[in-house]
């Protein structure tokens, strides 16, 4: 079998590095952005050291949601003026493919803006039938991953709310579904093709999210090394 290939995404982003890290660190901004949640809430600890214990959930239909558990611990400026935070997550929710998983993040200033990315990867669920259907699943959550990251992008870059750049992303599909939808009912096939391709292909708007813009291969080891803190943390 076919060795499972983490994930990574990582993007540029021209923002201010505390800005930065509340918006990915305090749950309500964070699920305002991230596509892979749709609540995060933070439990009661008693030590302000300790740990980070929180659940989280993700609407899949109107009415259903996925939850799980995770822990996450954050370490501050270290002295190259980078921060990293690592995390550990798991769901026994019988529709949740991902049973438990770890990752990490990692915030690098650099001249042109923070070099905000992210390795993570999960054990799926279902058995044989998981492990099929991990394999478009791991897909859609690193495109997932990639468009979300871009989303946060705009909003502290441009302003552009969560809310106000998803609906222009749905505007944005949907005008491309019309176009080659037009196109194949009333276009000769070769030029149907050429326009279903130039649809595909054509850049969104500056102000609509697109993972395209994240990049998705680590270009150093050094991005890909989980943060020490990971091994110590413990399961939720």
């Amino acid at each position: 079998m076919a060795r499972r290939r983490a994930l990574y995404v990582e993007t540029l982003i021209q923002a201010d590095l505390d800005d930065l890290w509340r918006h990915t660190q305090e749950p309500h901004p964070h699920q305002r952005w991230d596509l892979r949640f749709t609540r995060i809430d933070y439990l009661p600890k008693a030590d302000p050291d300790a740990p980070q214990h929180f659940r989280y959930a993700v609407r899949v239909l109107p009415g259903l949601e996925v939850d799980g558990t995770g822990v996450s611990v954050g370490e501050r400026t270290k002295h190259d003026g980078s921060r990293t935070s690592a995390l550990r997550f798991s769901s026994a929710h019988p529709l949740s493919l991902i049973r438990s998983g770890a990752g990490y993040w990692r915030y690098v200033p650099t001249s042109e803006g923070v070099r905000f990315l992210t390795g993570y990867d999960y054990q799926p669920g279902w058995g044989r039938l998981g492990a099929l259907a991990d394999r478009p699943f791991r897909l859609l959550m690193g495109w997932g991953t990639a468009w979300s990251f871009d989303r946060l992008r705009l909003w502290l870059e441009r302003g552009v709310a969560p809310e106000v750049s998803f609906r222009s992303a749905v505007l944005d599909a949907g005008t491309r579904v019309a176009v080659c939808a037009v196109a194949w009912w009333s276009a000769p096939v070769v030029l149907a093709a050429a326009l279903t391709l130039a649809a595909l292909l054509a850049p969104p708007l500056p102000s609509t999210p697109a993972a395209r813009r994240c990049r998705r291969n680590p270009p150093d080891r050094r991005s890909s090394t989980a943060p020490s803190t990971l091994s110590t943390l413990e399961h939720p």
